[in-house]
């Protein structure tokens, strides 16, 4: 990888926790992240996930779904005893984040926030989440994902 990792790759590091990178061609004209990368690595939509972040009761909250699926709301609020979720403004969840929209990695965040996993992600011994930067995935076991973010593992994806 040219240049200096990123805080996502640095912190997977510093835990001693294995993983493989994943280098693809992003098309700055694509909005679409989480399919580019399906298609430009060919992996199987349930097992690259997106990282979302939205808002329960007014605080930021991180959720972890399959490309393939979308985010419940309702499901992530309940997951972390909220009531109310709503998805966070993309220049907020880029402050928070220390990531641009379309490579917001969980992992190396400049804030932690909560963050819920959906539990499909355990069906997998590897899966496949942003390193940090478009164009750049990583590849771990999700339990060191659960536990480098500190996340909960429920049913948050919706089909």
């Amino acid at each position: 990888m040219a240049g200096a990792p990123t805080p996502a790759i640095a912190a997977l590091t510093r835990a001693k926790m294995p993983h493989t990178l994943h280098p693809y061609h992003h098309d700055p004209d694509s909005t679409a992240f989480g399919d580019e990368v399906v298609q430009a690595l060919g992996w199987p939509a349930e097992r690259v996930f997106k990282t979302l972040v939205a808002t329960v009761d007014g605080k930021l909250t991180v959720g972890i779904v399959p490309v393939s699926s979308q985010l419940d709301l309702k499901a992530l609020a309940a997951a972390v005893g909220g009531k109310k979720a709503a998805m966070a403004k993309v220049a907020d969840a880029e402050r928070s984040s220390g990531y641009v929209a379309g490579g917001i990695s969980p992992l190396g965040q400049r804030r932690p926030l909560p963050t819920v996993v959906d539990r499909t992600a355990a069906d997998f011994a590897t899966i496949m989440v942003s390193a940090g930067k478009r164009g750049l995935q990583v590849e771990l076991a999700p339990t060191d994902l659960i536990t480098a973010t500190r996340a909960i593992l429920a049913s948050i994806a919706s089909r």
